[in-house]
């Protein structure tokens, strides 16, 4: 190890963030912290529904990686081969040539991806629900389609234009499917050929139930809930196809829909099958319950793309929540810091609380310690929960005056269409080059 130790962690999410904020209050100046991540920030994910449902602006709901971690190295790029053995990585900037970054050790916290199918139709019409620039679009989308139905009446296109389809019945899809129905349904009074109605929302769940983290009573209870507001939720129900938007179903139905959402579960960055790393039959980087790779010196790893022992449930293994992963994250920290110093290692081991989510302003669902909160408490709880848990007091200060101002303003029912494509109306008017 050089006399100044260097660590590289990859990835500046939940444990990538955390972690480095932990190591630069240890280890202060005697360490050179460096942190690479595509983004140059982090973007706390629980909030991207009510970003894109426009009740907290989407610029708060991340954190920039340099105003926090001032005593970092924040690189802005990927990580694309990690050599461990020579304790090195290869390192690619958004411009400009690769080169090699050496570490003495190596926190491996990439997160997830999406984990999609081989579904027709899907690469080309689908659309994720992970990062604020998907959260911007569908809304933005979803607001442009009452656009384009209340000045054009044409059956075919009202039917396509209104119908939002969401796969994948866990927490991020109920919250965006619940959160983006609430924002278009209180659109609708400035749209007065438009009802309620005449907006179709199916949500599309392969298993026999949703949200498989609460009980099968909270999760019953959330389904009568959506279905009470005229929604359709399909159980034991799979996308076959939608090329061309014309959505086909395992039961047989099918429709034309021009908002195609997935959100059926994530999996391990493809960056760990670059890796002299070892890794699990799901592509997980193997890891000890201190937090450790699995039978290798300078090397950690937690988050989704982790599979770490889960102490409170012998033989399982810990969730990819962000629960998880901002405790982990400061174990993690505590840890790298004490092998640096020479001093002891300690598990990971947190018991899950609970789960919260929102269905809406004013609607939610919770169960916390097996305490099951229905309505208005667990909405007000999912909101106070999270408020505290986005980091700094910068950003918490900003989202509840989001909120607040929400209290006497109406949300804004306006599409900035041109964000997805900034340039057409310029081009549509410069003159060609001779």
């Amino acid at each position: 190890m050089t006399a100044v130790p260097r660590i590289l962690i990859v990835g500046g999410g939940y444990v990538g963030m955390y972690t480095a904020l932990r190591l630069q209050r240890k280890l202060r100046r005697r360490a050179e912290i460096t942190v690479v991540d595509p983004q140059s920030f982090m973007t706390y994910q629980p909030f991207l529904p009510e970003a894109s449902a426009g009740s907290i602006e989407p610029r708060h709901v991340i954190v920039p990686l340099r105003r926090v971690l001032k005593h970092c190295t924040v690189l802005t790029g990927a990580i694309t081969e990690i050599r461990h053995a020579a304790h090195e990585a290869t390192f690619q900037p958004v411009e400009g040539e690769p080169r090699t970054l050496s570490y003495d050790q190596l926190v491996v916290a990439p997160g997830s991806v999406s984990r999609t199918l081989p579904i027709p139709g899907l690469r080309e019409h689908g659309i994720g629900f992970k990062t604020v620039g998907e959260a911007i679009y569908l809304r933005n989308h979803v607001i442009a389609r009452l656009d384009a139905v209340s000045t054009n009446p044409e059956p075919a296109l009202r039917e396509r234009a209104l119908t939002f389809v969401f796969i994948g019945g866990g927490y991020a899809g109920i919250e965006a499917f619940a959160e983006l129905e609430d924002m278009a349904r209180s659109s609708l009074k400035y749209y007065p050929n438009i009802e309620p109605k005449d907006m179709r929302w199916v949500l599309v769940e392969a298993t026999e139930r949703i949200l498989p983290e609460v009980s099968k009573e909270m999760a019953a209870y959330t389904a009568v809930q959506l279905t009470k507001r005229g929604m359709d939720v399909r159980l034991n129900t799979r996308l076959e196809s939608c090329v061309d938007n014309l959505v086909k179903l395992s039961d047989g139905d099918q429709f034309p829909a021009e908002t195609i959402v997935w959100t059926a579960g994530v999996k391990p960055n493809p960056l760990l099958a670059h890796t002299d790393l070892p890794v699990d039959e799901k592509g997980r980087l193997r890891c000890t319950a201190e937090l450790r790779v699995d039978g290798v010196a300078d090397a950690w790893g937690a988050g989704d793309s982790a599979a770490v022992p889960d102490l409170t449930e012998p033989g399982s293994l810990t969730g990819p929540s962000a629960q998880h992963a901002v405790r982990q994250a400061k174990r993690l920290g505590d840890n790298v810091a004490a092998a640096i110093r020479g001093g002891t290692v300690k598990p990971y081991k947190h018991a899950y609380a609970g789960s919260v989510a929102s269905l809406g302003l004013h609607k939610g669902v919770a169960e916390v310690y097996k305490i099951k909160i229905r309505g208005f408490p667990a909405w007000f709880m999912h909101r106070t929960y999270h408020v505290s848990r986005i980091p700094t007091l910068n950003r918490k200060i900003r989202v509840v005056a989001d909120w607040t101002l929400a209290l006497f303003f109406k949300r804004e029912a306006v599409s900035l269409g041109q964000l997805q494509n900034p340039r057409a109306a310029f081009m549509d008017v410069a003159e060609p080059g001779r």
